[in-house]
């Protein structure tokens, strides 16, 4: 799934391999998919589409933006993006392909569920694409203490550490898998609710947040994660399904993996011990 380090990986190769390159052929929803989600009439995309250069490309929270003059192409969450060489195979199913002059691709399917957003600049009202757009990134200088604070101030004390993280857009792009390092690199439980952190261990997070973020994105994305060209990242996630199978890093005890708000958790109890607030370890 894309968040962070993937969007920012896949938008850099992006200005690599098809800026200044001009679409000559669009194919949208040619394989239909339940949870493929269009910004109006996918049937549309290739009179938006077809004849624009591709000016760049960009990195929004967890989102890849195309610009191709004032149009937009937006790809969210669980959109599979790759780019294919002039003469490469093509897959028989996609979501959305796009074909340059020189018969390179790009080609999207879908991973559980994704947007795939062709529209002008400035019409699409989305609020997640307005959250990813209007809120400072973790890989900024704007994602600071002060800000961090205004966070923690804005949710209610007994709320658990990961809902605080990867819900509600409070963090666009930070989600589940990014989650995972992030909380074992502050030595914090998913489960661990605010009030029972100390002012330390909230540094300790922010640290976190924005150090592992900036070193995931620094390596290419998460090696449980592909890049434009089908290759894995080059961060190795220290919890994730790909190593749940080995000792903790640190103390080498057993990882554990639950079932938490929606989506699988990993932690080492030893090292990630669960914390209550007092009225509720009471």
């Amino acid at each position: 799934m894309l968040e962070i380090p993937e969007s920012h990986t896949i938008s850099a190769q992006l200005n690599h391999t098809v800026q200044g390159k001009t679409i000559q052929t669009v194919y949208a929803n040619s394989s239909p998919h339940g949870f493929a989600f269009y910004f109006g009439d996918p049937n549309r995309y290739p009179s938006l589409l077809t004849g624009r250069s591709i000016d760049g490309a960009k990195a929004v929270a967890g989102m890849v933006e195309i610009a191709a003059g004032e149009m937009r192409v937006v790809l969210s969450d669980g959109a599979n993006l790759r780019y294919l060489a002039p003469g490469a195979p093509r897959p028989p199913k996609h979501q959305l392909y796009l074909e340059f002059e020189d018969q390179s691709a790009l080609v999207c399917t879908i991973q559980m569920y994704a947007g795939l957003w062709a529209f002008e600049e400035g019409e699409n009202r989305n609020p997640y694409y307005l959250a990813a757009q209007g809120k400072p990134s973790p890989l900024s200088s704007a994602f600071d203490a002060a800000y961090f604070a205004r966070l923690l101030g804005s949710v209610k004390p007994a709320l658990a550490v990961k809902p605080f993280l990867a819900t509600e857009q409070r963090i666009p792009g930070l989600g589940n898998g990014v989650l995972q390092d992030i909380l074992f690199n502050a030595r914090i439980n998913p489960k661990t609710t605010l009030d029972a952190l100390s002012d330390v261990e909230k540094e300790a997070l922010l640290y976190s947040i924005k150090q592992t973020l900036a070193e995931m994105t620094a390596q290419g994305g998460r090696d449980t994660e592909k890049d434009l060209f089908g290759r894995s990242g080059g961060y190795a996630t220290l919890l994730s399904n790909k190593t749940l199978k080995w000792p903790c890093p640190v103390c080498g005890g057993s990882i554990v993996k639950q079932a938490y708000l929606g989506g699988s958790v990993y932690y080492c109890p030893t090292c990630q011990p669960v914390k209550k607030g007092v009225q509720r370890a009471a």
